[in-house]
């Protein structure tokens, strides 16, 4: 039985005949919706003939049937209960996601469908698309077995079948949440704004066990939620699919008659790619320019470098995080890692960025490095409120033999200093200027970003966190010449490392020329750090 066949449901249930492309599915009553379903999850191919009697608008704005195309036929094909698409502009996921969830919707009782994107505008258009799969169904169910008894802007119920179709925003914190879904479609994962891994946590414990999830997006560089999904799937059960442009074949140009580059050649020899297939690709560097590999994706690992421009050399981040050793210790529920424990004789700075604070704020952090190598001992990340940081932050300090603090004093940074103070009654603060705390300014951030730029280069052994590296990786140049994490992604433990090299920096300067008010009393034998030492910058 070809792909290509389309059944019609006659009145009497069970029998099944075949007709022509054209003439779509006729269907009557509630049992035949119900037989219909039962044989789609028998036969998974036949919803591929199923979809016909779904209509969509092409691209030229004309009404038509869905009917599979290669890139929808290939995910039917090698599809699972869990999946993630990684693929090129406009190959028809979306739709056919939508289509096949659509159908499983109203084939079956007591299902819920949520599609997920990444603002409000764009589920609206799907659910618009929805919308016209209903609009487009026979008279005859639209009035009977598939009549709604709700249908807004994202939402279309099925008393008969206690069924229902919900589209929401990636925006919406509250997306999913006190929902069992048994069909769940996240679009364009790597443009949600916020975090967008908690939300796609929140929606994959609403999933039902043994629903179906369909997890797709373009790349939008390397860093963020899908990013890292991608990177995770095999191994997490996800079933990967990647679609390159050139499955879409509407993605076709003038034919080349000239002499091909290198790279084009490979791309004829490994894919069989023609002359007008050539010819789109160089009408697409012409229009996208550096982003063409992002936006009509080729393979799945040069797709999402080409996106992004990362402030530090990501083949150096990279390659550390390759051969990152294990963490020796874990407290705070996984919270706290340590690597180096404190060692007797030695100086250490605990380094502190409050974010926004709060358990529902940014996350807070605390890196501990030595202070003579500036190398990474500990690191927290953690949303905590400035009583809480101030008391992990001393703690820290005192485990490391009465390390310096070097509060970064933004935002919330000026509480958390004063419960250092008043509080806990920890004296070895760092001071700038004769103001406790160090102060990230416009003028000083840039030096800061530098020379973590230059330590992953010259001294990455220095550093041995995944998440310090994966932040390394998500900082990225925005517009005004600003600096900052990536939409989606975080930098406070990037901030609270660059807070303590830049501090390290300063101090070890001061001790060289002997300057800042040193207290240049030994400790346990060693010169230097000594026990009422008071630093000033």
């Amino acid at each position: 039985m070809s792909e290509g066949t389309v059944f019609w449901m006659r009145p009497c249930p069970g029998l099944i005949g075949s007709f022509g492309r054209d003439e779509g599915f006729v269907m009557r009553d509630l049992e035949e919706l119900l037989e219909l379903g039962g044989m789609m999850e028998a036969q998974p191919k036949l919803l591929v003939s199923a979809a016909t009697m779904l209509r969509v608008r092409d691209r030229e704005g004309v009404e038509r049937p869905l009917r599979a195309n290669a890139v929808q036929r290939a995910f039917e094909r090698e599809r699972g209960r869990q999946n993630i698409v990684l693929k090129a502009r406009q190959m028809g996921i979306t739709t056919w996601v939508a289509g096949r969830f659509f159908l499983k919707t109203i084939t079956a009782p007591g299902v819920l469908t949520l599609q997920v994107a990444q603002s409000w505008e764009a589920a609206e258009s799907i659910f618009r698309m929805v919308q016209r799969f209903w609009e487009c169904l026979p008279v005859e169910l639209r009035e009977g077995p598939l009549r709604r008894s709700k249908a807004n802007s994202g939402q279309m119920c099925f008393p008969e079948l206690d069924s229902e179709f919900r589209v929401a925003s990636a925006g919406d914190e509250s997306a999913g949440r006190g929902l069992t879904v048994q069909h769940l479609h996240c679009s364009e994962v790597s443009r949600w704004p916020g975090d967008a891994a908690e939300t796609l946590a929140g929606l994959r414990a609403a999933l039902a066990p043994g629903g179906e999830m369909v997890m797709e997006s373009t790349p939008n560089g390397a860093y963020g939620c899908f990013y890292e999904e991608w990177g995770l799937a095999g191994s997490n059960g996800m079933i990967r699919h990647f679609f390159p442009w050139w499955m879409e074949e509407a993605y076709v140009g003038a034919p080349v008659s000239d002499a091909l580059r290198e790279d084009e050649r490979a791309l004829v020899l490994a894919y069989g790619l023609t002359a007008g297939q050539i010819g789109f690709r160089r009408g697409l560097e012409a229009s996208y320019r550096g982003l063409r590999s992002q936006e009509f994706a080729e393979d799945a690992e040069s797709c999402f470098k080409a996106s992004g421009e990362c402030c530090f050399e990501v083949a150096a981040v990279e390659l550390r995080m390759a051969s990152l050793p294990g963490v020796v210790e874990t407290r705070r529920g996984g919270a706290l890692q340590v690597w180096l424990p404190p060692v007797a004789g030695k100086e250490y700075l605990v380094a502190v960025d409050t974010a926004g604070g709060g358990a529902n704020g940014d996350f807070a952090a605390v890196q501990v490095i030595e202070m003579e190598s500036g190398l990474q001992c500990a690191e927290l990340q953690q949303r905590l409120g400035t009583l809480e940081l101030a008391k992990v932050s001393a703690e820290l300090a005192r485990e490391y033999g009465g390390a310096w603090i070097a509060v970064e004093r933004n935002n919330h940074g000026a509480g958390v200093l004063a419960y250092l103070d008043s509080v806990e009654r920890y004296a070895r603060v760092y001071e700038q200027g004769g103001v406790a705390g160090w102060l990230t300014t416009a003028g000083s951030k840039p030096g800061m970003v530098s020379r973590m730029g230059a330590l992953l280069v010259e001294s990455p052994w220095l550093f041995f966190s995944r998440r310090l590296l994966g932040e390394c990786r998500t900082f990225v140049s925005m517009a005004g010449g600003r600096t900052g994490a990536a939409s989606g992604a975080h930098d406070d433990c990037l901030m609270a490392m660059a807070v303590a090299q830049a501090v390290r920096a300063e101090l070890a300067g001061k001790k060289r020329s002997g300057s800042g008010g040193v207290d240049p009393t030994p400790r346990q034998g060693r010169e230097g750090w000594g026990a009422r030492a008071f630093w000033t910058g």
